[in-house]
């Protein structure tokens, strides 16, 4: 039979609702077919071939959501273990966040001296190449002093090209050239005019963060990173609102400036959904004035994510972690979060009051847009030919730990194609 493209017998059929594109399609299906999307819609319109084919797990049970995998941009580390020079750390960081449905991560590196950077880039570009992350975000150096947060303010600097250009070379001799996503910088530092052009010439996004600019200052910056048309062409607004200059009506800072460019699809501001970095209330109005496509919602997980209260570390600074929230041991600095993804799906449908279809778009594909990663990966989405990530949870489920119904409950996690 000619045109008909052949059917593995092992195509694994998921029935459910699914949550996706910015809409539910109630009795659907996803059919995964090796590593691939094979099929997503509606399990009536399922093709003959694929339904003789698909064979549901054992025991599948057909009342669950069905997600693309989620997309997590910002996020330093997890289960005791954060991204840096120790390989092995970063890999037991990125299977905590896989198997709560962070199918998609970018590993992000606090600011360091140079050496130690450098060191750190090698070792994460190294797991970008194995495929345990699919890229890395570096954090400065060319941060802010006076809105630094939990960064070190030994390791911040001015702009500095030569590291720049050692830190794209530790990702290509790492094997992955490509791995560097996106990079915070502050545009009032000294240098960091010439910076957007030359960060995408490596094809690294360009992002306004811990930034004590003006409006004009941060607006001309962020210009010139839409100007290099890195990735998908637009810039990035490190966790808005948190480590940059408040909004103020006669100052009204970087804040303004990003809302302006993301309400013209020049920006994607990221947004720390956690319950602890930003009030429900501006996450909803965030939602209701820029849309699900202009904000990626992120963790800004640390270490101490997925462990219980106590002492960790960001880099070479102290974090004191209790139930909900972590702050530098010396002082009253935020310093990440502990939560996953789907912790921050669940914070933003409940308190904030967001529509789930939005808070999976701001979750799967406008990351996976912005940073490149849909057109390199084809992550963020399921659509036929897409990786096979794919997220199912309850609607809604009682735990017996906290005596309450739990949203969003986890039940499976599928990373190209197979259960993790």
């Amino acid at each position: 039979m000619t045109g008909t493209r052949p059917i593995e017998p092992a195509a694994l059929r998921l029935d459910g609702t699914i949550v996706a594109a910015g809409r539910r399609t109630p009795a659907g299906c996803v059919v995964l077919v090796g590593d691939r999307i094979g099929y997503a819609g509606r399990a009536a319109d399922l093709p003959p071939e694929l339904a003789a084919a698909a064979v549901p797990p054992p025991g599948w049970d057909r009342d669950v959501l069905l997600l693309p995998g989620l997309v997590d941009i910002h996020h330093h580390g997890g289960a005791g273990a954060e991204y840096g020079p120790d390989a092995a750390a970063g890999r037991r960081a990125a299977a905590h966040h896989r198997a709560h449905g962070s199918t998609t991560l970018v590993g992000s590196l606090v600011s360091n001296l140079p050496d130690q950077l450098v060191a750190g880039v090698a070792a994460t570009s190294a797991l970008v190449a194995a495929g345990e992350l699919e890229g890395v975000h570096l954090e400065g150096p060319f941060l802010s002093h006076a809105r630094r947060g939990a960064q070190n303010p030994a390791a911040l600097t001015d702009v500095d090209p030569a590291l720049v250009e050692r830190l794209v070379a530790a990702a290509q001799r790492a094997g992955a050239p490509e791995a560097l996503v996106q990079m915070t910088f502050a545009p009032e530092r000294p240098g960091a005019d010439a910076l957007p052009a030359e960060l995408a010439r490596h094809g690294i996004i360009g992002a306004i963060g811990h930034t004590d600019a003006g409006e004009a200052q941060a607006r001309t910056a962020i210009e010139q990173v839409v100007a290099g048309a890195a990735r998908d062409g637009r810039a990035l607004a490190t966790h808005l609102f948190n480590g940059m200059r408040p909004l103020h009506h006669r100052d009204p800072g970087p804040v303004a400036a990003a809302l302006s460019a993301a309400r013209r699809g020049e920006l994607v501001a990221e947004v720390i959904g956690d319950g602890a970095h930003l009030d429900a209330g501006l996450v909803a109005m965030l939602f209701e004035l820029l849309g699900p496509d202009s904000i990626a919602l992120i963790t800004d997980a640390l270490s101490a994510c997925g462990m219980p209260p106590g002492r960790y570390t960001l880099g070479e600074l102290d974090i004191v972690v209790d139930e909900q929230v972590c702050r530098l041991a010396d002082g009253d600095s935020l310093a990440g979060s502990i939560a996953t993804l789907l912790d921050v799906l669940r914070w933003v449908t409940t308190a904030a009051g967001v529509p789930l279809e939005d808070a999976v778009t701001a979750a799967t594909a406008t990351p996976a847009r912005v940073s490149g990663l849909a057109a390199t990966y084809g992550v963020g989405s399921l659509a036929p030919g897409a990786r096979g990530d794919v997220l199912a949870v309850a609607e809604q489920e009682y735990d017996e730990r906290s005596g309450r119904l739990q949203p969003l409950a986890l039940r499976a996690v599928y990373r190209r194609g197979a259960r993790v």
